[in-house]
C-alpha cells in the first residue's frame, strides 16, 4: 500500500469513527444548518453539556469535519466538507468495486446455468 493509500485511508477512518456517534452526526447537521456556531450555541441544542460539546467538536476536528476560529473570547465552528467529500468518494469507490465483484458473480452463476442445460 502507497503512503497515499494509507493517509487516504487514516482520513478516513477518522472521519468514520468521528461519524459513529449520534450526537457528533447532530453537532455536523446544527453546524451545517446555522453556518457556524459556539460551542455555547450549539450545546443549548442538545441534550448535553457544553464541555462535552466541546470534547466532541475536538473529535470532529481532529478529524477535519470542523474547524474553529477564534473571534475575541469565543470559538466559532464550521464545517469543513473536504474530509467528508473524501470519505464519500472512497464509499462511492467500494460500492463500484463490489458491484463489479457481483456483476461478475452473476455471470459465472449465469454461465454455469446455460451449460448445465
Amino acid at each position: 500500500m502507497t503512503d497515499e493509500r494509507r493517509g487516504v485511508g487514516a482520513a478516513v477512518d477518522s472521519v468514520l469513527v468521528a461519524l459513529a456517534d449520534p450526537t457528533r452526526r447532530q453537532l455536523l447537521d446544527l453546524l451545517a444548518a446555522q453556518g457556524e456556531a459556539t460551542a455555547t450555541t450549539l450545546a443549548e441544542r442538545l441534550p448535553v453539556s457544553r464541555q462535552a460539546v466541546v470534547k466532541h467538536l475536538a473529535v470532529l476536528d481532529a478529524a477535519g469535519l470542523v474547524s474553529g476560529s477564534r473571534v475575541g473570547r469565543e470559538v466559532r465552528y464550521a464545517v469543513r466538507p473536504a474530509a467528508l467529500d473524501a470519505t464519500a468518494r472512497w464509499m462511492a469507490a467500494l460500492a463500484a468495486d463490489w458491484d463489479r465483484r457481483l456483476a461478475n458473480i452473476k455471470r459465472i452463476a449465469e454461465a454455469a446455468e446455460r451449460d448445465s442445460r
